[in-house]
């Protein structure tokens, strides 16, 4: 959700925080604002909408100095305008602060401060943040306690920032939920919510856990528990290229995204699964036999795309294990008192680690007895920090809000997870050798789905760019992949898209079908194909029309349907990571004939930190 950037140091600050908040664009925003501390005291520039008017302020109004904080704003107290954009000062204008979260008991702190004189400029629930350590200064306290203070009155979810124009050059942040990442420099240190904007500086990366807080100046960081507390912890190497973040030639974030995908499934097998002797190996994930043997149950909880994994690796894994296996949407899992015990493992799917409803259900089931293991692309977030197993996807950075190599990744490392059962469950090498030859060529497959398809799918999204719904319809192993075209449809084209099960067309959304009405329909060769057909001539019988993603050379699809799109053969299991692509590019291609904004579509956040 909100950007976060904080720097101490040499440089001129100003274009280290525009830079900064540009690689934290991914996470939806709709206003910004930077401070910067120099001889005039605390300056504050803001600006509605994106950076590019926060940009044209600041030319008109330039800035200089080598302390300061920006910020991306992604409303949710107040309306989305340059008067509740972040930064927020107190009375005297000295204290600052940027925010990411929510405080709950914002209210009553506010009302007990108007009591008191303080006067409020905005609507939101950070400026009370601003107001209650001025208030603590008032009586003679230094920024350093008075923080502090501060702190231990706050309720809910937060990522914050604070300076003092006083006393220039120390930043103190904390973190209760959302995510927040310090970058340790040479002669400067660089506080923000996610690595992106650390990398062009360092690549050695603190990570807050709940309840911490830090005062940072340009030659050193103190991490603090909340009770006050030295922390000493070992900063972490991030191997990221800077450069893995930039667009390299393509138009959008989204469509490099979608073609690194045949590079992130290599680099998430890679080092993982050894043919020769059919063997998984996973280096933050080790069970012995008899560990697994406990194992009685599976819940899989996970929100958005990364449910839609969790749904694909629902039917990988009550086939290699053979045991009951539940998924969730985090939002939902903890508030239905979920039967949980030592017996259970539990998955938490979540491509940034910091997805504040999926850690809300890890935590839940931890503390029924649960084992957890984390799916997850970023090392050291937050959902790894509490498992006991994790399974990093190594997908790279994703700067594109709707996800596409992310969730290719996470079930590329649900079948490797599928596989290292079969392995502990002592099930025949010979298949799991022939499976993981299967995992092998698929990067191949996909360079070549995208090599023939692409221009293919471009046309027909120049063909149905004017739809006003669609259809996605899937059996089995393709349902979540319908799902997930549906959602794909709906983040960045905000065209009315719905998923469904083939098999439950006729229980009601035959209703909607007429000539006006695309179906995308996943129809490869799976013990239900035949079914499969039998579904789409339904569709075809009420004059929809039909877009099926199929089987190079298939024939029978090339008679009744529209328009076919063909994707390379591979074993079931393996299915999804290919049907899922031209789902992927066809949201694409309509979303940018329509006009949206692809990388940045209206009212997301790319990581959703709050409930």
């Amino acid at each position: 959700m909100c950007g976060i950037i904080g720097y101490v140091g040499t440089r001129d600050v100003v274009p280290v925080l525009i830079g900064g908040l540009r690689k934290l664009e991914y996470r939806g925003y709709d206003s910004a604002g930077v401070a910067v501390v120099n001889g005039n005291g605390v300056e504050v520039v803001r600006a509605e909408g994106k950076l590019a008017n926060l940009e044209a302020k600041l030319a008109d109004k330039p800035l200089h100095g080598t302390f300061g904080m920006g910020h991306t704003r992604w409303a949710t107290h107040g309306k989305p305008n340059e008067n509740n954009a972040h930064p927020h000062r107190d009375c005297t204008g000295t204290v600052v602060v940027i925010h990411n979260g929510i405080i709950e008991n914002f209210l009553p702190l506010k009302h007990q401060l108007q009591k008191t004189g303080h006067e409020f400029k905005t609507e939101t629930d950070t400026e009370v943040v601003a107001h209650l350590i001025e208030e603590k200064m008032k009586s003679g306290m230094k920024f350093e306690p008075a923080v502090k203070k501060t702190l231990k009155e706050l309720e809910g979810h937060y990522a914050l920032v604070m300076i003092n124009a006083n006393e220039p050059g120390t930043i103190i942040a904390a973190k209760q939920g959302p995510p927040l990442v310090v970058g340790l420099g040479e002669g400067e240190n660089i506080i923000a919510s996610d690595v992106a904007p650390l990398l062009a500086y360092t690549r050695n990366i603190i990570y807050l856990e709940d309840g911490e807080y830090i005062i940072a100046n340009d030659k050193k960081v103190d991490v603090f528990t909340a009770d006050d507390k030295p922390v000493h912890r070992e900063p972490k190497k991030i191997l990221w290229d800077a450069v893995m973040a930039e667009k390299e030639g393509y138009r959008h974030y989204m469509l490099k995204e979608i073609h690194e995908q045949s590079r992130a499934v290599r680099d998430t097998f890679n080092g993982r699964m050894f043919e020769e002797s059919a063997e998984i190996f996973f280096n933050d994930l080790q069970f012995t036999p008899k560990e697994w043997a406990k194992i009685r149950k599976i819940h899989i909880v996970a929100c958005g795309t990364s449910w839609h994994a969790g749904l694909v690796g629902k039917f990988l894994l009550e086939e290699a294990s053979r045991l009951p296996v539940e998924v969730d949407y985090g939002s939902e899992y903890r508030y239905r008192n979920p039967i949980v015990d030592d017996g259970t493992l539990l998955i938490g799917v979540t491509q940034s680690g910091e997805t504040a409803d999926t850690i809300a259900g890890m935590q839940e089931a931890k503390a029924k007895g649960a084992k957890l293991v984390t799916i997850c692309n970023v090392i050291g977030a937050a959902a790894t920090r509490m498992s006991e197993g994790v399974i990093y996807t190594n997908a790279g950075p994703e700067i594109g809000v709707a996800s596409t190599k992310a969730f290719t990744t996470q079930l590329t490392a649900f079948y490797l997870l599928s596989l290292y059962i079969k392995q502990l469950r002592g099930l025949d090498k010979d298949d799991i050798r022939y499976a993981m030859h299967e995992l092998s060529v698929i990067p191949h497959k996909i360079e070549t789905l995208l090599k023939k398809q692409e221009k293919h799918i471009e046309q027909l999204a120049h063909k149905y760019q004017r739809a006003q719904d669609f259809l996605f319809l899937g059996r089995g192993v393709h349902y979540p992949i319908a799902l997930e075209g549906a959602l794909k449809l709906k983040e960045i084209s905000y065209i009315h898209a719905e998923g469904y099960p083939a098999g439950e067309m006729k229980h009601g959304p035959i209703a909607l079908i007429d000539e006006n009405l695309p179906v995308v329909a996943i129809a490869t060769h799976t013990p239900v194909y035949d079914k499969v057909v039998s579904n789409l001539q339904e569709v075809k019988a009420r004059d929809g029309k039909l877009i099926v993603i199929c089987d190079e050379g298939d024939e029978e699809m090339k008679k009744f349907a529209d328009d076919v799109i063909e994707i390379p053969w591979t074993v079931e299991p393996l299915q999804p990571i290919l049907s899922v692509i031209p789902t992927q590019l066809l949201a694409y291609y309509i979303a940018l004939r329509r006009g949206a904004d692809v990388d940045q579509p209206r009212n997301l956040a790319k990581s959703v930190t709050v409930e």
